[in-house]
């Protein structure tokens, strides 16, 4: 099967769900930046605590949601919960970047599987997102929420 790149039209669903997510969840959206693609050279925008989602099926790649300890934490507190853990960080990375994979998987259709999401703290799972010759080059769609930065890594390629 050959891999084809995502279309700038499709990377803009990934820019939505970021918007969508943070009005519906805190009632407030997040600035999203103009996406752009990573140089193979380039570190990957690693925060405090990263979710990783894997693709299969008709598509191949991962998508991953990296955010900075006190974004996660206002948005824990925001959602009235009380436990500022390093686990409740981690799970609601996690929970994130799976919401903004379910909304690019309505878009994309059934041919688009998702994994349960991964985590971890720090750059500790950088292998993860490493670049790979069979996939195209990582964007990057940085946003800022209530003046914290974070951002949404998209490498999904569409096998036909």
């Amino acid at each position: 099967m050959k891999a084809q790149a995502l279309e700038t039209a499709d990377i803009e669903v990934f820019s939505e769900a970021v918007t969508h997510f943070f009005e519906t969840t805190c009632g407030e959206k997040a600035q999203v930046r103009t996406a752009f693609l990573l140089d193979a050279r380039a570190p990957l925008p690693w925060g405090d605590f990263n979710g990783i989602v894997e693709a299969s099926g008709g598509y191949s790649g991962r998508i991953c949601f990296s955010a900075p300890r006190s974004l996660l934490s206002h948005l824990l507190l925001r959602m009235g919960q009380a436990d500022f853990s390093d686990e409740q960080h981690l799970d609601i990375v996690g929970e994130i970047a799976n919401i903004f994979s379910g909304r690019a998987r309505r878009h994309f259709g059934d041919r688009l599987c998702i994994s349960p999401p991964r985590t971890f703290a720090g750059s500790a799972g950088a292998a993860a997102l490493a670049a790979s010759a069979t996939h195209s080059p990582p964007f990057a769609i940085p946003l800022c929420w209530n003046g914290y930065e974070a951002s949404l890594v998209v490498q999904l390629d569409a096998l036909v």
